[in-house]
């Protein structure tokens, strides 16, 4: 799979070390050439909005991948209206990286639900590869999957990763909290968070 582009997205609130992790797991399994961090202003899937600000959350992205050459940051999903499906991040992408393949980096919980994206079938399509972490508890059932969107299982790559036990929704629990939260995230984040107050 050498020549691929990864694509990372999620509304990142905060970035915290197992989006690292997912992120380089998934770059060294599918021999990626660098993974995209595409930060979702308003992610369409989410019920509530993300707590910190779009621009907040992209600054603390940078700061969390910062010392890694292999990830970059995406401002696909800042720059361009709203709705931000994913199809229409890989279409902003296709038109500023021409000729360029991407691999779909997700969860196996997304590949699940896959078939109550945004046009999913024109999703599939768009992708080169879907890279899919497996998540414990978490089943896919690839011949379903398969009737509701003919050639997803040609394009699915599963890899495994370490697992970490906290959530983003944790994390924030837990700086509201006042309970410690520093070695959940990348140091430059914690400072950022703990600067500006965010998530107070």
């Amino acid at each position: 799979m050498a020549g691929l582009i990864g694509v990372f997205g999620g509304s990142f609130d905060p970035p915290h070390l197992g989006h690292l992790i997912l992120a380089d797991e998934g770059r060294w399994m599918l021999g990626l050439d660098r993974v995209l961090w595409v930060v979702t202003a308003d992610p369409p899937l989410k019920g509530a909005p993300p707590r910190a600000s779009v621009e907040q959350r992209a600054a603390m992205v940078e700061a969390a991948i910062r010392s890694d050459s292999a990830f970059e940051l995406s401002r696909a999903d800042i720059d361009r209206p709203q709705p931000h499906y994913a199809l229409g991040t890989l279409a902003w992408l296709a038109e500023r990286m021409p000729k360029t393949e991407f691999a779909y980096l997700m969860g196996a919980d997304s590949l699940r639900d896959l078939p109550a994206w945004h046009a999913p079938d024109r999703f599939v399509a768009a992708c080169s590869a879907l890279g899919v972490m497996r998540r414990p508890g978490v089943e896919v059932d690839m011949d379903q999957l398969s009737a509701a969107l003919p050639g997803v299982a040609e394009k699915v790559r599963f890899f495994n990763a370490p697992v970490v036990g906290f959530s983003a929704m944790e994390i924030r629990r837990r700086i509201g909290a006042g309970e410690p939260f520093r070695h959940l995230v990348p140091a430059g984040v914690a400072e950022m968070i703990l600067q500006q107050g965010i998530y107070r």
